[in-house]
């Protein structure tokens, strides 16, 4: 029986008594939710996913031998570029098979950790957005500001492009979209249309993410 302080913590983290535990699982579960946090810290009221707990537990899934396959469950607006892409590569890197599975969103530089998996679901009634990156804060008004920009932006498409089957081409046309998004840039996938437009590989759950990810692993 666990004892009263963890039941406490229990019901304070997660808002349950008792949490189902995975018995001798292979599988390590990550989920990116909310938004990315990298270098500058987000506002208490913000739901988080820190790039600096992030990567110890990437990390730990390649040298622990008992997990043998890595399920990424993402709900996630965005948030800071350079961590994103970071904990993309890194998942891309693994050599141990991966599956990713949006259950909400996958907005912004959420498309290429989406992408960065093996293979990817799609909820039926979750959405990305595909949209050129942004900036806020301090922005110089010199050609120097759009070229890092333009080489900021060509690094996210290479690597939606090397892992996903939608093309350049299809790609540039859906972010550079003017009739879907108020007042911005960018398009609306629902469900299917990523499957259709070649971001995502599959419509489904967390039965069929497990499935695949099981079928990998053997």
């Amino acid at each position: 029986m666990p004892d009263k302080n963890s039941q406490l913590q229990n019901i304070k983290e997660l808002g349950a008594l008792n949490i189902p535990q995975q018995k001798d699982s292979p599988i390590q579960i990550l989920p990116i939710i909310g938004q990315i946090e990298g270098h500058m810290v987000l506002p208490a009221e913000t739901k988080t996913t820190k790039y600096e707990h992030v990567i110890p537990n990437l990390i730990a899934v390649e040298s622990d031998s008992n997990i043998k396959g890595l399920l990424v469950v993402l709900n996630t607006v965005g948030g800071d570029v350079e961590a994103g892409l970071a904990i993309a590569e890194m998942i891309r890197s693994l050599s141990k098979p991966t599956v990713s599975l949006v259950i909400g969103g996958g907005h912004s530089i959420g498309v290429p950790l989406a992408t960065a998996s093996d293979y990817s679901f799609i909820s039926p009634t979750a959405t990305m957005i595909v949209h050129p990156i942004r900036m806020t804060g301090m922005v110089i008004g010199v050609p120097k500001t759009f070229e890092y920009f333009s080489k900021m932006q060509d690094r996210i498409n290479e690597f939606i492009v090397r892992t996903s089957k939608i093309t350049e081409k299809k790609l540039i046309e859906l972010m550079l979209q003017t009739d879907e998004l108020l007042n911005d840039t960018g398009t609306i996938l629902i469900g299917k249309q990523a499957v259709q437009q070649g971001l995502i590989d599959e419509v489904g759950g967390i039965s069929k993410a497990l499935k695949k990810l099981n079928e990998m692993i053997k």
